[in-house]
């Protein structure tokens, strides 16, 4: 029998069908687009078919559409509105220089994750806490690395116990979300609420939750949107349990800042205490202080855990990778011991996860947009208002004119191109660098703020693996099959094994 959220969505799906069959046409052509190539149908009709096809076929539809275009546009439908595709290093200039007030990520994000439904932030015009993400995160990096090394230890010794006869089965994509969870918490909260079980399950539950609720709230019209949110989501009381869990200690801290000032004895470098000193007005309050937690916890936990779980999948794959990275990981162990410099020499390591987020990324479309205002790319063509505007990021990184061999993994790909330039330029083949053949964290001002740590964490935790265990697949399988809907990986779950390193 199917699950009561199976249910729910099935008669919510068919109630948006209807709806978007009668109401939308009316609104939903636009001459300007005429121009545009269309996958799929471009009948205001017949284009639903089209972006019901794009839920189960966005792998193809998107290949397509960028074979037969790049350098150019195609434009793919879906149920709200049209999604317009820049292929070529030029278009995608395009995008990243535009205005905030023509191209808006802002709004493209809010629309993707009905964030007014699912993450409403109680002053959502002040992006007071990506400032200070770019400032104090990004700064403290190597500061807090001590911290991230500690506490991934202790959490792969709770969740992973081995011995050196012994194999453990471990469910890794369960394991690794909640290793990823308590270390970044740990710079988030720190000791001793990173630690805390209940906290870390709701940070990782509101993660995934925000996610799939929005999703399926965006196929709705307006109208409907705020009884669908009340019949899917449990976030209003996820939002609650997190005041619960901070309240005491933000109490105590502006108590501590009423009393000394902005610094004393002890103070805590966290993200907590960052967003404590510099909101302002309803976002000092235990509730602002937990939305904004939540939304970077968000951004942190699931993206990472993805992505390091794919990585984990190539290695054990390849095993023939084992060998050598562990040769380097031993050798920088040996003369720079377990630092923040010594990450930043495993080029290996780095190579290998670059090349993983390359092949393996967990979404096929990256930079979206909302048009504010028509918009006129380089090539001529404008996009009127109210158009969705991303990068095919997927079919970008496998562009044989980009990269040789493109549709092959090759985890020592950037080493090897590190040792092909000079010293000035081996920073722009480093996992944390940007650019529009490599996509990971999207480009220009909008690039990932928080990636300097979760590329730490990553490397850490997988240097810190392949060191310390012998990994491998259950005897006769391998890694979980591939499946994507309308445009996102779904985690594949498999069993890894693990025991001590016997080597």
């Amino acid at each position: 029998m199917p699950d009561e959220f199976t249910l729910k969505v099935s008669f919510l799906a068919g109630v948006v069908l209807v709806v978007s069959l009668f109401v939308s046409p009316y609104f939903r052509r636009d001459l300007m687009l005429d121009a545009i190539p269309t996958v799929g149908f471009s009948d205001p009709i017949l284009s639903y078919l089209s972006a019901v096809q794009y839920i189960f076929d966005s792998v193809r539809m998107l290949k397509d559409g960028y074979e037969k275009t790049r350098p150019g546009l195609f434009k793919i439908a879906g149920f709200r509105r049209w999604r317009v595709l820049a292929a070529g290093s030029g278009l995608i200039e395009d995008v990243r220089r535009a205005p905030d007030d023509v191209l808006s990520m802002y709004e493209a994000t809010k629309e993707s994750l009905q964030t007014e439904y699912t993450l409403d932030l109680l002053n959502p015009t002040d992006a007071y806490s990506t400032d200070v993400i770019r400032s104090k995160l990004m700064r403290d990096v190597a500061v807090t690395f001590k911290e991230v090394r500690e506490e991934l230890i202790m959490a792969m010794d709770d969740f992973i116990p081995t011995s050196e006869d012994k194999w453990v089965k471990v469910p890794i994509l369960q394991t690794l979300q909640r290793v990823i969870c308590r270390t970044t918490n740990r710079i988030f909260v720190g000791v001793p609420l990173c630690r805390d079980h209940e906290y870390q399950t709701l940070n990782m539950a509101f993660a995934t939750n925000v996610v799939k609720s929005g999703r399926i709230i965006s196929l709705f019209p307006k109208p409907l949107k705020l009884i669908v949110s009340r019949m899917l989501s449990n976030l209003p009381s996820q939002i609650q349990q997190e005041i619960e869990f901070i309240k005491p200690m933000v109490e105590e801290r502006f108590a501590k800042m009423e009393e000394y000032g902005e610094d004393w004895d002890d103070k805590p470098n966290d993200m907590l205490m960052w967003l404590m000193s510099e909101a302002k007005g309803v976002e000092r309050s235990p509730e602002g202080l937990a939305r904004r937690l939540l939304g970077i916890n968000l951004a942190a936990i699931h993206s990472t855990s993805l992505t390091l779980v794919q990585v984990l999948y190539r290695l054990l794959a390849n095993p023939e990778y084992i060998g050598p990275i562990r040769e380097e990981v031993d050798a920088v162990i040996t003369a720079e011991g377990w630092t923040k410099a010594g990450m930043d020499k495993m080029h290996k390591i780095d190579s290998f996860l670059r090349e993983s987020q390359r092949v393996d990324g967990f979404t096929l479309l990256t930079m979206s947009r909302l048009a504010l205002r028509p918009f006129t790319f380089s090539n001529g063509v404008t996009i009127p208002a109210g158009t969705i505007v991303s990068i095919p990021a997927s079919d970008t990184h496998r562009d044989e004119r980009i990269y040789p061999n493109a549709v092959e993994f090759d985890g020592f790909r950037f080493a090897k191109l590190r040792e092909s330039v000079g010293d000035t330029m081996t920073s722009r083949y480093q996992s944390v660098s940007p650019s529009s053949e490599h996509l990971a964290f999207g480009l220009g001002r909008h690039v990932c703020p928080g990636r300097f740590l979760a590329v730490n964490e990553m490397k850490a935790l997988f240097a810190y693996i392949v060191a310390t265990y012998d990994i491998k697949f259950e005897e006769g399988k391998g890694a979980p099959r591939e499946v994507w809907i309308a445009g996102m990986r779904l985690p594949g779950t498999a069993n890894v094994m693990f025991r001590t390193r016997q080597e």
